[in-house]
């Protein structure tokens, strides 16, 4: 027995030298192991900001609440003795417990959190995206199994401002739309980690071995937008689009030198911190996404083309006819009239549909194609945003008979707001169209700014063609033209009316009417350009009544807070009909 004794503690020595000496190292890897957890450390989102570094929408941090139910179901903690409150003793307790203390932080009920919290799963999600602040309040409550997991959560200080132009997220955090999917490989950070032990309960060791790696947040994107100028937009144009009871509108602010978005509206819109049935149909990009025939406003370039191959002047005289037979088909002007003469320049400002194709007709369908292509029509603005759509301009050897004839006056031919927009921003810059931008720039952060690559500019009409157009258009809002709704009292304004018949495509037929108006300031000196469309209205639908007023309202708002003062040159006096006539 002795001899047997001997054997076995001989045997428990040499197994505590292996564990304490020889395998001691690897044995207190393995328990530190078994106590190391290594957690994400989310990235935060860059911002999105306005051309002023306004804060359109950023990140900030949130924390889910997770429980593993195996350990919360039996937890313990210190609490005063009710016996003696000087010393503490040890209690058990359970998720009933846990669900009363967890309850008025989270803003659940005791039952659905003890619901939650029960069952053998090792993590289950009891809250989402709570702040720091909750987050802290409940892990000071020491409840086993009870952890918290950082995430970060996508706001917008200012609402729905922009929204279809920043964009939204899915339910599982997704950029889906606008700038947030566009510029997602800028604003993604690159995610951190950290290790820290735990204890049996799942709380963090205080003194335990932390190895960490920092996150590196994502880059803050500086837009053209003006948030300003953009809620001015978003305002008029909403409260408009009410009046009219119209179905839809977009409101366009450009820079003329520079091609840059200044406001880019929509209505109806949506507010990208809702969720659910909320965001529902309105969840686009109208003014990219959506395509239209232009209608009257695309007179403009009809009127380009003819001046700049020199088969028309500003006082070429028109014998208007009432009714005028082409291809087989009976065209007529908006309202009935006698025969009347009229300037090219009178044409244009009362926005003679006959007047325009005998103009037109003057030149060579291919002649007139290539304009409409020059002028961006047909073609991806380069924004290359989410969900847009290029328009629609056929070549000019699929256009049927009468086609020839109604691209020639803005039918026949489907444009986005943006590209619309950009024809006149051509004009306004002596002839040369700037591809339209969005982004102005990536901000380091010191706050300095790397500029977005500059873009080339294209001729489409010479600087002669262009000053004659826009001389022209500023007879539009002329008590003789058809938008005198649109002048702005101590500046020169140009610009055109459209309304349009609306392609319905629910019923493959049209439907309703498209009225829009789009201007610059000033005329002799131009700076700006703003683009006013309305789908469907039905309280009004011309574009010098529901549209013109949109446009004063944004155009002189935009005057005013960007510091631009009037020429204070005198408008030229164009005859609209012929001496004598």
């Amino acid at each position: 027995m002795f001899l047997t004794v001997c054997v076995v503690l001989s045997l428990f020595a040499v197994q505590l030298l292996r564990l304490q000496a020889l395998d001691a190292s690897a044995m207190a890897k393995q328990a530190l192991g078994a106590r190391l957890v290594t957690a994400v450390v989310p990235a935060l989102r860059g911002e999105i900001l306005d051309s002023n570094g306004a804060v359109l929408a950023a990140s900030v941090e949130r924390w889910d609440i997770v429980v593993d139910q195996r350990v919360v179901r039996q937890w313990q903690r210190f609490e005063p003795d009710p016996k003696n409150p000087s010393l503490t003793r040890k209690v058990t307790l359970g998720v009933r417990d846990a669900a009363v203390l967890l309850a008025p932080l989270l803003g659940k009920s005791v039952d659905a959190l003890s619901a939650r919290l029960s069952g053998n799963s090792g993590y289950v999600v009891v809250a989402k995206a709570v702040t720091p602040a909750v987050w802290r309040a409940v892990n000071a409550l020491n409840i086993g199994g009870i952890d918290g997991v950082r995430t970060s959560a996508r706001v917008h200080p200012a609402g729905g401002l922009a929204a279809p132009v920043i964009g939204w997220f899915t339910a599982d955090n997704r950029p889906l739309g606008g700038m947030e999917a566009m510029l997602n490989s800028q604003l993604t950070g690159k995610d951190g980690s950290i290790t820290y032990e735990r204890d049996p309960s799942g709380r963090q060791i205080a003194t335990g071995e932390i190895a960490s790696t920092p996150a590196v947040p994502g880059q803050n994107v500086r837009l053209t937008i003006d948030r300003d100028l953009q809620w001015k937009a978003e305002q008029a144009l909403g409260a408009q689009v009410k009046a009219t009871g119209a179905l839809s509108g977009t409101a366009v602010v450009i820079r003329v030198k520079d091609g840059a978005i200044l406001a880019l509206a929509n209505a109806p819109a949506f507010d990208p911190n809702a969720t659910g049935p909320s965001l529902g149909a309105n969840l686009r990009n109208r003014a990219l996404g959506d395509i239209y025939e232009p209608g009257s406003t695309g007179k403009v370039m009809t009127a380009s083309a003819v001046i700049e191959e020199g088969s028309v002047t500003p006082m070429t005289v028109f014998a208007v006819p009432n009714t005028l037979t082409r291809a087989g088909r009976v065209f007529h002007d908006a309202e009935v009239h006698p025969l009347e003469k009229l300037t090219f320049a009178g044409v244009l400002a009362k926005s003679s549909n006959i007047g325009t194709m005998m103009a037109g007709e003057r030149v060579p369908a291919a002649t007139i194609h290539d304009y409409l292509a020059r002028f961006g029509i047909g073609q991806p603005t380069g924004l290359n945003f989410p969900g847009e759509s290029q328009g629609i301009l056929a070549p000019a050897d699929q256009w049927s008979g009468t086609q020839r004839y109604t691209v020639l006056f803005g039918q026949g031919l489907s444009v986005n707001a943006v590209q619309a927009a950009s024809v006149y921003q051509t004009i306004a810059n002596g002839g040369v169209r700037m591809p339209p931008s969005l982004v102005e720039g990536i901000q380091r952060p010191d706050g300095t700014l790397v500029p977005s690559p500059a873009r080339k500019g294209t001729r489409v009409v010479s600087a002669r063609t262009a000053r004659m157009v826009v001389a022209m258009l500023e007879g539009v809002v002329s008590n003789q033209g058809t938008a005198p709704e649109a002048r702005i009292p101590g500046y020169r304004v140009a610009g055109k009316t459209g309304t349009a018949q609306r392609y319905d495509g629910a019923c493959g037929c049209y439907r309703g009417y498209t009225g829009s108006f789009i201007g610059l300031a000033p005329a002799d000196a131009p700076q700006l350009v703003v683009a006013v469309t309305l789908q469907r209205p039905v309280k009004g639908y011309y574009g010098g009544t529901v549209a013109a007023p949109v446009f004063r309202d944004i155009m002189t708002y935009a005057l005013q807070a960007l510091q631009i003062p009037p020429t204070g040159a005198i408008s030229p006096r164009i005859r609209l009909t012929p001496v004598g006539g």
